[in-house]
């Protein structure tokens, strides 16, 4: 895992020489000296970490990738509910279990309830974890925020929860999720909020969807705001995808943990998808 972590810090840093010099369009040899490495080098970590080549990557990164992901891969939810493309197709479809905090416990603000959190390395640099007796309840990108403000960020959410750094409970749900990739999910909201996340967790790997079609998949037409405002509150990053979750137009909205993490997230679901493909087409 320190490994991925590593190989991550490395992509943020090529993912942001290739956003500011997007329009040259940056050579290999040009992204790697702008990450400290050999060419040969860069492209070995490239390769390990997503699959395909830093080239074939690049495509992703651009804010076209969204509008063409959009157009090929949008995935409207109530079909993807009725064919089920959230089971085989979604990269973390074993996480098959999960429960909800009941409304008036939800008012209490966490009132009676303990978490246990520690940081974690991830495949996109490190994380808070936070767990409670029944599974995973947070879990937030560092990006390019300070430790304490990620911290302090999910914890203002549940204000009256005894927080307690727990590296031994947490180590279980951490190694669930990134091994065994069957993880039980703590969700803790308000329901409008529960609905919606529940929504995102229907849109398959390598697709997107659009907070408009959220709305209407929670029956909620018209709430297409309150929508984006639950998708940027969701405390689970990741594993409820709120990055797949678009404007309408393609462009990539807003990310509670920042644009070049959710670009990360995207571009590598969506290399991954295509190196899986190539290799059984191949």
């Amino acid at each position: 895992m320190q490994e991925n972590g590593y190989h991550y810090q490395v992509m943020a840093r090529a993912i942001d020489h290739i956003g500011e010099t997007r329009g040259a369009q940056p050579s290999l040899e040009e992204v790697s000296a702008a990450v400290g490495l050999s060419p040969a080098h860069f492209q070995r970590v490239f390769s390990q970490w997503v699959g395909v080549s830093p080239k074939r990557f690049q495509q992703y990164l651009t804010l076209d990738h969204a509008k063409r992901l959009l157009a090929e891969r949008y995935s409207a939810l109530d079909t993807a509910v009725e064919v089920g493309l959230s089971g085989g197709g979604r990269l973390h479809a074993l996480f098959l279990r999960w429960e909800a905090m009941t409304p008036g416990d939800y008012a209490l603000g966490g009132a009676g309830l303990t978490l246990a959190w520690d940081w974690i390395e991830t495949p996109f640099g490190p994380a808070v974890l936070m767990t409670t007796d029944r599974g995973i309840a947070a879990l937030g990108f560092q990006g390019e925020l300070d430790q304490n403000a990620v911290f302090e960020d999910l914890a203002a959410r549940w204000p009256a929860a005894t927080y307690r750094r727990d590296p031994a409970a947490v180590a279980p749900h951490s190694h669930a999720l990134f091994e065994t990739k069957r993880a039980a999910l703590h969700l803790i909201g308000a329901p409008f909020q529960i609905k919606v996340w529940e929504a995102l967790l229907h849109v398959p790997t390598g697709h997107v969807t659009t907070y408009s079609e959220i709305a209407r998949a929670i029956g909620s037409p018209r709430a297409v705001r309150a929508v984006g405002t639950a998708v940027g509150r969701n405390p689970i990053s990741w594993l409820i995808p709120c990055h797949r979750a678009l404007r309408k137009s393609g462009a990539l909205g807003g990310y509670h943990w920042g644009l070049p993490v959710k670009r990360a997230l995207l571009a590598w679901e969506s290399a991954r998808i295509e190196a899986r493909e190539t290799a059984s087409t191949g």
